[in-house]
């Protein structure tokens, strides 16, 4: 029993998607005998639906200010403390100073040392030569006495000149044999040795001196060296995203990210940024961004763009991998290693010029929000291993080279089968990252974008108002949300005041509603116009219905919604005025 609550209570901390329906077996009866394993189990359900409600209430991540007044002692003694960091490595040029080659000093370290060990070799070899002429010079001790005397005689002699007297001792012991017989040549010939050592002598002082001059003049040359040397070289400018570093407030904003990346620590935060311009310049950025994105991969443009706003002002990028299942598109795009090394390329430049828009300035936006579509991936992640494989990989870059980018990131269309993504892609997150994630089952997509973006902003095939090509409405004009009880109906008054023409835009999602409009006058026994007749609209029928009604008095529009259904629905409407022409 142990055993299972401890392999059971580990998954419940897995299930972080509370919305997602989970497809369940149909289990046997138990029998008698397993009925407290079967109670106990329950309890463990009961502790799995508790953690999944603990995720769903956690609060979500707040994106924190970028004014240099607003932080805190701490970080800001660590954002003084990066900037001095940043300002040494400026001086000394380390940011564009190429890698010390490892081969290179492994090469260079051998030869010096073998020159240390011959170095170290020929000291002993002199000294055995010395000791070798001494030995000799010991074989005749009447050339001792006139050695001596002549060093006595002249003291300040070096060690050349004893070898040297050594050497002019070595001729008299050579003639000793003959010389023992008779005694009084002996004395000439140590009177002639002693005149020819004071000889050679004084011609090694002369040559001494000759050689100990040159060195005199050397410090007089020392001065003009230093003149001629040049100065030292001006601090690297070096930039990022477009913001110098180090140049003004703008600078400080970017290098928070870094420090808010590293939870303030000031090294790891400034080995992150070397990294990142090293790797900016490996991956020429600045001539990608030159490039033109329908050159680099065609048929992307409905898997990751840009698209509106959220209520902060965030911009929005949508990541639709689910167009994948297109095997035309998903072979041109992860075909092989030089295709993936394209898509990648092409996801750096959509995100590297959107960034670009922004001015950095600390009371701007500059973060972006991402939205996620689940939707038809299973299996693309389960089957596809090129596919995981360029999807891990930009994961990966967007973590390392553009940090604090993402103030939250939004899942939609969440399956049941996320659990075991989730477990997949968690080890190459930071907690902050994952504080940002926010997920939405498929019934819940709509009303979770709602909660972060205005449904004028968002795309109609996830619920929004927003299409391409249209020309009637803009994001400018909001629409308006309320709520369709089950089994009820609800109705909508658009007033006019005024001869003109009025037009409006209604959606209910996932719709499943009979829908009907007319218009009634002000004036007493006026006739009720039947402006669209009732019906009712299915999820596959149109997503966004639109009129345009011309009016010659006053009134107003009523727009009627029936729901038949045991679920509530979410409605969204606008509309406009135009002068009569």
């Amino acid at each position: 029993m142990a055993e299972e609550t401890k392999k059971t209570v580990p998954q419940a901390a897995e299930e972080v998607v509370s919305d997602v329906p989970v497809e369940k077996e149909v289990s046997p009866q138990p029998e008698p005998e397993k009925a407290a394993e079967e109670g106990e189990k329950e309890k463990e359900k009961d502790e799995e639906a508790a953690a999944e409600e603990k995720v769903a209430e956690s609060a979500s991540f707040k994106e924190e200010s970028n004014k240099v007044d607003d932080l805190v002692d701490p970080e800001k003694k660590a954002l003084d403390e990066f900037k001095l960091l940043i300002q040494q490595a400026l001086n000394n040029h380390e940011f564009t100073a190429p890698p010390p080659a490892k081969d290179e000093d492994k090469k260079k370290e051998e030869p010096e040392t073998e020159t240390k060990s011959k170095d170290g070799e020929e000291p002993k070899t002199e000294e055995k030569k010395e000791e070798e002429l001494k030995i000799e010079s010991c074989d005749a001790p009447p050339a001792e006495t006139p050695v001596e005397a002549a060093a006595t005689e002249e003291p300040a002699v070096e060690k050349k000149v004893e070898e040297v007297k050594i050497e002019s001792c070595d001729a008299p012991p050579a003639e000793t044999p003959a010389a023992a017989a008779e005694e009084p040549p002996v004395e000439k010939k140590v009177e002639e040795a002693k005149i020819e050592s004071s000889e050679a002598v004084e011609e090694i002082k002369e040559t001494i001196v000759h050689e100990v001059t040159p060195p005199c003049e050397e410090p007089a040359a020392a001065p003009a060296a230093e003149e001629d040397a040049p100065p030292p070289p001006s601090p690297e400018k070096v930039s990022i995203w477009g913001v110098p570093l180090l140049a003004d407030e703008r600078s400080d904003v970017i290098l928070l990210k870094f420090l808010r990346a590293r939870d303030f620590k000031v090294k790891e935060a400034f080995t992150m940024l070397k990294s990142v311009v090293a790797w900016r310049k490996e991956f020429k950025i600045d001539s990608l961004v030159e490039e033109e994105e329908s050159a680099i991969v065609e048929g992307l443009e409905k898997v990751v763009f840009l698209h509106g706003a959220d209520k902060e002002g965030h911009p929005i990028c949508y990541n639709a991998f689910g167009a994948f299942q297109d095997k035309e598109l998903y072979n041109n795009t992860f075909g092989d290693a030089e295709k993936r090394g394209k898509f990648l390329r092409w996801y750096i430049l959509l995100l590297e010029k959107n960034i670009r828009k922004f001015d950095f300035s600390p009371d701007s936006i500059c973060t972006i929000v991402q939205i996620t579509d689940l939707k038809n991936m299973p299996g693309l992640i389960l089957f596809k291993k090129d596919f995981r494989q360029a999807t891990n990989e930009a994961l990966q870059l967007l973590q390392d080279n553009y940090p604090e980018f993402v103030a939250k990131q939004v899942f939609i269309n969440v399956p049941w089968w996320y659990v075991a993504y989730n477990r997949l892609i968690s080890p190459f997150l930071t907690q902050r990252t994952k504080s940002k994630f926010v997920f939405a089952g498929p019934t819940k997509t709509a009303e979770t974008l709602f909660k972060y973006i205005a449904p004028e902003h968002v795309p109609v095939q996830y619920g929004g108002l927003s299409k391409d090509g249209e020309t009637e409405f803009t994001t400018a004009d909001s629409a308006t949300e309320e709520t369709i009880k089950p089994a009820g109906k609800h109705t909508v008054e658009l007033p006019v005041t005024e001869a003109c023409t009025l037009v409006w835009e209604v959606r209910v999602v996932g719709w499943e509603v009979c829908y009907g409009a007319e218009f009634v006058p002000s004036a007493e026994g006026g006739y009720t116009w039947v402006v669209q007749k009732s019906r009712k609209i299915g999820p596959g029928d149109e997503q966004v219905v639109g009129c345009s009604f011309k009016i010659g008095e006053t009134g107003k529009v009523v727009l009627t919604f029936d729901n038949q259904t045991s679920k509530k629905k979410k409605l969204l409407y606008r509309f406009k005025t135009k002068p009569s022409e």
